[in-house]
């Protein structure tokens, strides 16, 4: 165990990085500020809105700053004022420059929601249940330039099952992460000097999440189309447009093997209370829980109660590119500009 209880600055902004705050808070550690985005809109009111870890932080008393660059030479003397021991790091969504990693006695450490080198980047945890990766996990490690590159202190494993969600993982890993944290911190100096280079030919990149990934390509196999309906639940949610023009959310979907010869991409085979069957590239795609137009999430028999009449077999959902909808607009200018 250290000498020493160790003075801290944290920097987080989602649930995730809150739940860790939530640990440090209960630790004999001291935080001596909080870092954290700027509040941002949000609501059908657009009213800004404070971050979980800035809720956290303001109902414990400690200092919070929120800038919005920290490459700045005030916000960088700012931060050294704190005289921090380490600066912890997650989910924060801004990049430290060298001076800040450099900042505290021990040097910045981060919880990152994968087993790295796989899934650098902004969005391991969808990213992990999308290529279908049987185990993810949590890596601490020491920060340097490079983006999740630095070397790794811990790690964490944990299961991806073949019904995980996205919303199911992040719980699990938001379980994982504080832990790990607090075992560190009381054998600081041991882990420092036993961190493990990443192997960077075993990177992988974890892209952002763009909402127009969304809308389902009816012509990928419905194996695909079920793993990134569970990825993209909650956040952003899997879609698709009728050839009548309605906007559905898919919530729930599983893969079945084999469809109909000469079946077009996004066509409904049929439906009945235990889901609805549509054609994909490659099998079939079974949908069980749907959300209709300014509805909320339902089992598909109580969809079918509602609107039998836009689910009969052989209605078509459309192609991503032959949308006639505004969601379908942005995923064409999202492929634009990539």
């Amino acid at each position: 165990m250290p000498e020493r209880s160790l003075r801290l600055i944290f920097a987080g902004t989602p649930e995730f990085a809150a739940r860790h705050l939530q640990a440090l808070l209960d630790s004999r550690h001291q935080i001596v500020a909080v870092y954290t985005q700027p509040d941002r809109p949000a609501g059908r009111g657009k009213r800004l809105q404070a971050s979980p870890v800035k809720q956290l932080a303001l109902e414990a008393g400690l200092p919070v700053e929120q800038p919005v660059s920290l490459r700045d030479a005030s916000a960088q003397a700012t931060l050294a004022g704190f005289e921090a021991d380490v600066m912890v790091v997650v989910a924060y969504g801004l990049i430290l420059p060298q001076v800040v990693l450099d900042t505290p006695t021990f040097g910045c450490l981060n919880v990152h929601a994968s087993l790295l080198p796989r899934w650098r980047g902004a969005a391991p945890i969808q990213r992990a249940i999308e290529a279908g990766d049987g185990e993810t996990g949590v890596t601490l490690m020491q920060m340097e330039a490079g983006l999740d590159t630095g070397p790794m202190l811990a790690t964490a494993h944990c299961p991806i099952d073949a019904d995980t969600t996205g919303g199911e993982l992040h719980d699990r890993l938001a379980d994982l992460g504080p832990p790990l944290l607090l075992q560190v911190l009381e054998q600081l100096q041991q882990y420092l000097t036993g961190a493990e280079p990443q192997d960077d030919q075993r990177a992988t990149y974890a892209h952002k999440i763009d909402k127009a990934e969304a809308q389902l390509d009816w012509r990928q196999s419905a194996e695909v189309l079920a793993r990134r309906v569970r990825a993209f639940n909650p956040f952003p949610v899997c879609f698709s447009v009728l050839e009548s023009g309605e906007r559905l959310r898919i919530w729930a979907a599983e893969a079945l093997p084999g469809v109909k010869p000469g079946t077009e991409p996004g066509t409904l085979l049929d439906a009945d209370r235990d889901g609805l069957r549509v054609a994909c590239g490659q099998g079939v795609l079974k949908i069980t829980r749907l959300q209709l137009p300014g509805g909320k999430p339902l089992a598909i028999d109580a969809v079918l109660n509602a609107r039998a009449d836009w689910l009969r077999a052989g209605a078509r959902f459309l192609l991503p590119e032959s949308a006639d909808t505004t969601p379908s607009a942005a995923a064409t200018a999202a492929r634009g500009k990539s």
